[in-house]
């Protein structure tokens, strides 16, 4: 029996004359669509049945963003079980309560068990609990210093900085131009605090902690005459010593799409209103 594992290995057995007879615009399209699982190779009426039995199609599902955080936090659970708790308190800027980890995050206390079960009050989203469980895991416990730099300065910021500005910085800029005070409620809600200093002149310039040592300064400038609103978000330049790149990414993502669903229900409830 022959295996098929990939598209061309498909694609060879087809007639190419893209007749479209499998509701699929082209062979090759066809040759892909069952590599994937979602066709099957007698939906193309032109191959012969001893041709089907003898090859024996080894699919690729695509798994979805969701299954793989689910995945990965499945295997960030096993390493936690290695983590002394009672040693690693300290270190994260967490409590020990009940031989539980207490870590806050955005001012709201988050529960870490012995298996890196995370609960809370609020909602436990995947985009807080991958990067809290590597924070637990990979914080080297470095003080916050109070020197602010932008993502693109964090070590490995230019790896992922076209996507960090794709996903983080420039929505969340539209969201602030858009909804301005209610932007600064949220921030202010999610524990926001004035910034020490008075480096970063803005109308908006206040500082969150989405993990205890991983605080990010954002600052907000309305349009002005014939200026453009600017949004900046800054993060201490111990972040990579406390926390992956990707999971700070993570964070910032995180962030836009609460920020998103919390506008668009305020949104929702002015024109219930009207």
């Amino acid at each position: 029996m022959s295996k098929l594992d990939n598209p061309l290995e498909v694609y060879k057995l087809l007639p190419k004359s893209n007749c479209r007879q499998c509701q699929v615009p082209t062979c090759m399209a066809f040759a892909a669509a069952v590599i994937k699982g979602q066709k099957r190779l007698d939906d193309c009426p032109h191959l012969k049945s001893d041709i089907i039995e003898r090859c024996d199609v080894q699919t690729h599902k695509r798994e979805t963003i969701e299954q793989q955080q689910e995945q990965l936090i499945e295997q960030l659970k096993k390493e936690i079980a290695k983590v002394d708790f009672s040693l690693s308190a300290e270190r994260l800027g967490a409590s020990l309560v009940g031989g539980k980890l207490k870590i806050k995050c955005l001012g709201r206390d988050f529960i870490v068990d012995a298996k890196g079960n995370v609960t809370s009050d609020c909602h436990v989203n995947p985009w807080i609990t991958l990067p809290l469980l590597n924070y637990v895991l990979s914080s080297a416990g470095k003080n916050v210093s109070g020197t602010w730099v932008p993502f693109r300065e964090l070590t490995n910021g230019m790896t992922w900085r076209p996507l960090y500005e794709q996903r983080c910085e420039k929505p969340l800029k539209q969201i602030a131009d858009q909804h301005t005070d209610l932007f600064q409620d949220i921030l202010v809600i999610f524990g926001g605090k004035p910034a020490d200093n008075n480096s970063f002149a803005s109308d908006i310039s206040l500082v969150l902690y989405p993990l205890p040592k991983i605080p990010m300064l954002i600052c907000y400038c309305k349009p002005e005459d014939d200026l453009e609103s600017t949004l900046n978000v800054f993060f201490d330049a111990t972040a990579e010593d406390n926390l992956n790149i990707e999971s700070i990414y993570l964070l910032g993502a995180g962030l836009v799409v609460m920020f998103q669903k919390i506008t668009f229900r305020h949104g929702h409830q002015a024109l219930i209103a009207l």
